[in-house]
């Protein structure tokens, strides 16, 4: 598993993320910031999850794009 973490209150809510890799990163329809998908939340956390492996790369892919480096990923 590789566990990811979003740094929610400096999301400038660019798309690039959920654009990238939509199975683990959405916008959240009330504050408009990224978020981890339901599925690979780490208790019910928005800005923490773990994800399999096959979706590592399009998770570090997603980091590497952020702009304003808010994605943090450990694998």
């Amino acid at each position: 598993m590789v566990k990811v973490t979003i740094d929610r209150p400096g999301c400038i809510s660019c798309e690039s993320c959920w654009t990238l890799c939509p199975d683990v990163f959405e916008q959240n329809p009330e504050d408009a910031f990224s978020e981890i998908t339901e599925q690979y939340r780490v208790n019910k956390n928005l800005a923490e999850g773990e994800v399999p492996e096959d979706l590592a790369d399009c998770t570090v892919e997603a980091a590497d794009s952020c702009p304003v480096t808010v994605i943090f990923v450990e694998e």
